[in-house]
Formats: structure tokens, sequence, C-alpha cells
């Protein structure tokens, strides 16, 4: 901060439940300007499910190309799946995308079940 500059923060208010990722949010205003925070709460451990990230370099693995949650899952372990076969199908604001096999293969192993949520880069399927 210059000198002779002065902030004020005044707290407005704070959600009493953290979240998945075991935050809550503080809500303040800085100059007046109305500001949101989420920041970690005291002894509040995270209860989302985490999913892995994706290895882009590994082509066996499939992830999601955008935060979402999953509406189907359509393969299961040791599915043997040809190009083109419908893997998962994820809605991000009212859009529903379908993921698609990109080579033959076997389904080795799934991390996702419909109504999870997940980020970019999540790992859904990996393939043999």
């Amino acid at each position: 901060i210059e000198r002779g500059k002065s902030l004020i923060v005044r707290q407005t208010g704070s959600s009493d439940t953290p979240d998945e990722e075991g935050r809550v949010k503080v809500f303040f205003e800085l100059n007046g300007q109305p500001r949101l925070q989420r920041i970690p709460k005291a002894g509040a451990a995270p209860t989302g499910r985490r999913h892995p990230k994706m290895d882009e370099a590994n082509p066996n693995h499939v992830g999601a190309p955008m935060p979402g949650a999953v509406v189907t899952v359509a393969v299961h372990t040791g599915q043997k799946i040809a190009k083109g076969t419908p893997l998962v199908s994820i809605e991000a604001m009212k859009m529903e995308t379908a993921l698609t096999a990109e080579r033959d293969g076997v389904v080795k192993a799934v991390f996702v079940k419909p109504g999870d949520k997940v980020a970019a880069k999540d790992l859904l399927v990996e393939l043999q």
C-alpha cells in the first residue's frame, strides 16, 4: 500500500456451514465495495469427494473438459468399447456434453458416478 493510502475493511457476514471443501464464505466491504472470499474453516475437514486429475500425456485417461455435474455414466469396469462409444455425460450451465471413446479398448476404471461434481481435468474414465 502506498504511503498515505488507507483501507477500510468491514465484515458484513459469513456462512455458518462449511462447503464440501471445508470452506466458509466471508462477506465484507473493502473501501465500501462489497467482496466475497471463501476461506478454510478452522477444524472443518473437506467432505466432498476429490477426483484424481487426468494425465494429459496418457492417452488412456478421459478427463472432464470443463467443470460440471456428471449426468450419466454409460460404461463399467471391464467393458469392451469401440471408437465413438458414449462414456460419460456432463452438464454445465444447462448444457449437456457427451464424452465418447476416441479409440477401441477396454474400460480399466470408472472414477465418477451420476451426481458427482467435477472440475476441469478431473479423471473420469481410464482405458486399457
